[in-house]
């Protein structure tokens, strides 16, 4: 029988985990990405290459949108498309902090139907397909059920608390928590160890594909900032920033956000 997708990318991804452990981040070579887009290192750019050879060798029908690809139309003729950021937390990994992650996605017109988060220097391994539910390293995973905002467990850059981005000004009181890994931050509210999280940034594709379809089968609530739900494989791949958590919270969050443009 065929391996199925998610098999595919948990296979790729326990691959790329070899690869990038083959690296010293803080001995790595690295450089800035040009037009401030940050940091990329030479196992980014092995991860990437070794995960395009065994993705799109096993489903050369694909589409291919990664961080450390140059975009092509290509992929908008395609009805599925993985969606990978070969390394996510790379700041993570040149400081030598475990919390870096590898992040694969395949979405069928626009929505992701499987996925894997990886973070090889904790053993962690998030995964979920369409209809089966999320795991962790095979263990099923429930988004918390906490019920109200205020006192709830956050996962956010500061930038998001600025008052303005807020009715009235009204900052909710939260416990503040935050991981550089957007990826992470995704697992960590799927898993239920966060009660929510967001990022009210427009944010790559890449970042949170495969976070987005983890959460959604643990039980989340997953939208932008305009409270729709999550499109994949746009023209130009972003989308208008992220808020995932148990119903009652993401939309007390949704309620208490500024009106956005």
């Amino acid at each position: 029988m065929p391996a199925t997708d998610l098999d595919l990318l948990i296979e790729a991804a326990r691959e790329a985990g070899d690869i990038a452990l083959g690296y010293s981040g803080p001995t790595a070579r690295a450089w800035n990405k040009p037009g401030d887009q940050g940091p990329v290192t030479e196992a980014d750019l092995a991860v990437n290459s070794a995960l395009h050879a065994r993705l799109i060798g096993a489903r050369p029908s694909y589409g291919w949108l990664s961080e450390e690809d140059e975009d092509t139309a290509h992929r908008l003729t395609r009805p599925r498309v993985f969606i990978v950021d070969p390394l996510d937390g790379t700041r993570s990994f040149i400081e030598g902090s475990p919390t870096w992650a590898h992040s694969l996605a395949v979405a069928e017109n626009g929505v992701v139907t499987a996925a894997a988060i990886y973070l090889p220097e904790k053993d962690k391994l998030y995964t979920a397909a369409e209809g089966q539910g999320a795991f962790l390293n095979g263990q099923p995973i429930k988004v918390s059920e906490r019920q109200d905002l205020t006192g709830a467990s956050v996962l956010a850059a500061k930038p998001n608390y600025t008052p303005t981005n807020w009715k009235g000004q009204q900052v909710p009181e939260v416990r503040r928590s935050y991981r550089p890994s957007l990826a992470y931050r995704l697992s960590l509210v799927a898993e239920g160890r966060y009660d929510a999280m967001m990022t009210l940034r427009d944010s790559w594709e890449w970042d949170i594909a495969a976070g987005d379809l983890i959460l959604r089968e643990a039980g989340a609530t997953v939208s932008d900032v305009r409270g729709r739900p999550l499109r994949f494989n746009n023209p130009h791949p972003k989308v208008k920033g992220v808020i995932a958590a148990g119903a009652a919270v993401h939309g007390d969050i949704a309620r208490r956000l500024a009106n956005w443009p």
